[in-house]
């Protein structure tokens, strides 16, 4: 995963993101998606975001399904003491073509993310920092059956290397949950962050 987010100015930000993934084949990625936004800063905790991204699933080194994708975004992290608490909620709109039984579908879902963080070697997050990080999210589709469709967790470790570059890496369980049965997903998760302050440099 590489993310990218561009601070413009004090209120606005624009977020970039790659990702790809080895959902059915360890060996070899199946699955990536691109996608991005523009942001506004409430306050310094508080940012709401608006974005749109494709998403595509492979299936024997073949297209299978494409997703183009729009949500609306709002974050807001409250800090207590070293302790760092990421409210992140979704709304989103998908709109699927499966090319190998040509469908076309779409889907409403609402998803909620807790993620919480404490850096290890510092009081707060600054070059060379260290931080745990642990993080559940929820996802409902309000236009499917079950309603409660899947849950992510996720426990893993971040290093600050400056102050625009920051590795992530842990192990991310998933549930999905299905009439016809449940399905569990294990991910290895690697990601590189890459913060811009367009402000630092007028």
């Amino acid at each position: 995963v590489v993310t990218i987010n561009y601070k413009l100015n004090s209120k606005f930000f624009m977020y970039a993101e790659g990702q790809l993934r080895g959902v059915s084949d360890f060996a070899y990625p199946d699955y990536y998606e691109l996608k991005g936004g523009f942001g506004y800063y409430l306050t310094k905790n508080h940012k709401p975001l608006i974005g749109i991204g494709r998403y595509v699933n492979y299936k024997n080194h073949s297209l299978e399904k494409e997703e183009f994708r729009v949500w609306l975004q709002d974050i807001y992290d409250i800090k207590v003491g070293k302790f760092k608490f990421e409210n992140r909620f979704r709304a989103e709109k998908s709109w699927f073509y499966n090319s190998l039984k040509d469908e076309h579908s779409d889907r409403i879902r609402l998803r909620y993310r807790l993620n919480i963080s404490m850096p290890l070697n510092a009081d707060k997050v600054a070059p060379g920092t260290l931080s745990a990080m642990a993080y559940d999210e929820t996802f409902f589709v309000v236009t499917d059956d079950p309603l409660f469709a899947r849950n992510r967790v996720f426990g893993g470790f971040s290093y600050q290397i400056d102050n625009n570059f920051a590795i992530t890496s842990g192990y991310l369980w998933q549930r999905e949950f299905a009439n016809s049965g449940n399905k569990n997903l294990h991910f290895i998760y690697l990601g590189l962050s890459v913060n811009i302050d367009r402000t630092k440099s007028q």
